[in-house]
């Protein structure tokens, strides 16, 4: 045999063992011995009934989230409930428990009360991927859940064609098999901004429908903590035990040479990135207000694999400005590098990082303490109120939408800037560390389409980001994304620059590992070129939206070199203007020479003319020659801003459709549905 057969014999074999262990036979030591502590589920077993019988607990909320925002709600959801309800109530991640009992839960536990779940819908009406196997046992061995009550909250985007698929699928599906839903499926729609709004909207009168079809007594809601913080007086943050900020245990405390391994041979995943080296950035916009970063990781030292087309997810920190602020706000900035022990208070819940850890740790990388405030929020935070004055501002406030919006909303406040409008800056000394651990949305990762080839660049991967620094109108300050600051401030020092910055942060990293690196991990995408090399594709993509397509026609360049017959190239790419945000504006040029004449770009500048001319206007006015390649079997690609872009970009085709066909807008509308149901029309939008 071989040893490339070998090879790929043994990487199956590695891949067949991972997807049925799950991971666990690498699976990372926490801190107390057992596997990723802080990452698991905390039970003891994953048969889910098993587990509330060994518990108490009467009732689950369920969550199938991608990106940690239904993992939230769910969260929210649950300690309310047992507030109100005084029911012992779980949370469970749908990938971490098995359902098999599941129909004979009544029979188990005869008094369980609830189950509740919190879906997003992912991609193109897709489930997340730790809700695929829920759905699997809802089709293949559920046979019958005549007895279960549940309610369900959907979060979907209405700027995706597949709105909240996933919320009403298991609505069809849990129906199907006889269990009753109490209320109506809740609709949350991050496409409008309202996410927070529409779940308040469906909890508050949900509740009262619990309350009468469930025969229960409702109570004042109080903080109930699930997870103490203990201060350590032993530790300091020169300890090799103490978490400053790394991923997980094996970053801070590698204790054998196989765990020293790990981190650079993997397995990578969002539990789990690699810690890659920085090796180049560059600016991509000529602007003296606007900027747009070209950065490479660079992979030579690992195995991490990506394909052309694949996402990367970048692991930022919160700005030493924000993290300053709000451990001011809470009266904690003496103690900032204290160390601090979290404990479990409730087998059921797992410990949502590394500890022992510190003050300013949590707040710098474990926290969203940037993003928006939510009513729900400050309604929960009115019980530690600093003062009488504070507590009597909270309702008028909390209770009433419209004055909320205008208050906090619309100055795009985060919770630290809320927190001092609330108490004309008197310190809130009153918040239990354990609340504001419990009540915050953890910092996620960013996702970015790779810019890069696998093929061209095997060992290195390309981001292109949009600097996220914007002065609304109605606020007083600038909202700054996390990330792409993060990658703003590193270009600044890697290349000596003395430009002052909205946001800095401590690039050095925990124990000083993060210098020019940041941990990352790779996401799987569908949107990839077509098998055959000679099959035509059109691309549409402004701005940042062509990162993908940079990643394709470099791919295709690679193919010419190989020996490879292409297709044509069509790609509608628009900015802003042509002297100041055309990116890449020189690599394109040297793109068509070595793609000859397979390669065509048609270009949008909407502030060059009188009237604002976009893509959309571009692939109208090119429709017959749009119509001539799909014909031929061509690929059509879309990436950018689902909102306004891609929607307008099916609306032109549509009509291109028609114009070239000669068809009424229904047949041409079938046209172009019919691309994506045979995967010849992608999307890669947000």
């Amino acid at each position: 045999m071989e040893v490339l057969d070998l090879s790929v014999l043994l990487a199956i074999l590695v891949a067949l063992v991972a997807y049925v262990s799950k991971g666990k036979l690498w699976a990372a030591e926490g801190n107390d011995g057992s596997a990723s502590s802080y990452r698991a589920s905390g039970f003891e077993t994953n048969d889910l009934v098993e587990t509330m019988k060994k518990t108490g607990k009467k009732a689950i909320v369920f969550y199938g989230s991608q990106t940690g925002t239904a993992e939230d709600y769910a969260l929210k959801f649950a300690k309310e409930f047992q507030s109100k309800f005084k029911i012992s109530t779980m949370t469970a991640d749908l990938a971490d428990v098995s359902f098999e009992n599941l129909q004979n839960i009544r029979d188990e536990i005869p008094d369980f009360k609830l189950a509740a779940f919190f879906m997003a819908t992912y991609g193109e009406g897709e489930p997340t991927d730790n809700a695929v196997e829920f759905f699997d046992y809802l089709d293949n061995e559920c046979e019958e859940l005549p007895d279960l009550k549940y309610v369900c909250f959907g979060l979907g985007n209405s700027t995706y064609e597949f709105y909240n698929a996933i919320g009403k699928k298991t609505v069809e599906k849990l129906n199907s098999k006889g269990a009753t839903l109490i209320g109506q499926l809740g609709l949350g729609d991050d496409g409008k901004g309202s996410m927070d709004e529409d779940y308040m909207e469906w909890k508050d009168s949900l509740f009262d429908l619990i309350k009468d079809q469930l025969h229960l007594e409702e109570q004042a809601v109080e903080y109930e903590p699930s997870i103490a913080v203990v201060e350590n007086d032993e530790l300091t943050t020169s300890s090799p035990s103490v978490s400053l900020g790394e991923p997980n245990s094996h970053y801070f405390n590698p204790k054998t040479e196989d765990e020293v391994k790990l981190l650079e041979t993997g397995p990578f995943d969002h539990t789990h990135p690699y810690l890659a080296p920085i090796q180049n950035t560059r600016e991509l916009f000529n602007s003296e207000t606007r900027h747009c970063i070209h950065a490479e990781f660079d992979l030579s030292n690992t195995n991490l694999k990506y394909s052309t087309g694949d996402h990367v997810a970048i692991w930022p920190s919160n700005s030493n400005e924000k993290v300053e602020k709000f451990l001011a706000i809470l009266g904690l900035t003496g103690k900032k590098d204290k160390v601090i022990d979290l404990k479990s208070l409730d087998p059921t819940t797992h410990l949502p990082f590394p500890t022992p850890t510190t003050y300013d740790t949590v707040l710098r990388h474990y926290l969203e303490i940037s993003g928006p405030v939510s009513r729900q929020f400050v309604k929960s935070v009115s019980q530690f109120c600093p003062d009488k004055e504070t507590e009597e501002k909270i309702p008028a406030l909390a209770n009433d939408k419209e004055v909320f919006h205008k208050s906090v909303t619309e100055k795009y406040l985060n919770i630290a800037d809320c927190l001092e409008l609330l108490s004309s800056g008197a310190i809130w000394n009153t918040i239990p560390f354990s609340f504001i651990i419990e009540s915050i949305a953890k910092l996620q990762p960013r996702y970015y389409s790779i810019s890069s080839s696998s093929s061209m660049e095997k060992q290195t991967i390309h981001v292109t980001a949009v600097v996220e620094q914007e002065k609304p109108k109605t606020s007083d300050h600038y909202v700054t994304g996390v990330a792409t600051n993060l990658l703003l401030d590193i270009k600044k020092h890697q290349n000596k620059e003395t430009t002052k910055l909205i946001d800095n942060f401590d690039l050095e990293g925990p124990r000083g590992k993060f210098h020019y690196k940041l941990p990352i991990h790779i996401r799987r995408s569908t949107f990839k070129l077509p098998s055959n090399p000679a099959t035509p594709i059109i691309l549409v993509g402004p701005g940042t939206g062509a990162a993908p397509f940079r990643g394709f026609l470099r791919e295709k360049i690679k193919q010419v070199e190989n020996g490879a017959n292409i297709g044509e190239i069509l790609f509608f790419f628009g900015c802003r203007k042509s002297t100041e945000d055309f990116i890449y504006k020189e690599e394109w040029v040297e793109y068509a020479k070595k793609l000859d004449n397979k390669f065509k770009m048609i270009t949008a500048f909407s502030r060059e003319t009188e009237k604002k001319v976009y893509v959309q206007d571009k692939l109208l006015e090119n429709g017959a020659k749009v119509i001539e390649l799909l014909d031929k079997g061509a690929f059509f690609y879309v990436c950018g801003d689902a909102a306004n872009m891609a929607r307008g970009v099916q609306l032109a085709l549509v009509k291109a459709y028609q114009e070239q066909k000669k068809v009424p807008e229904d047949i041409a509308t079938t046209m172009g549905k019919q691309l994506r149901v045979n995967n010849r029309y992608q999307e890669d939008v947000w």
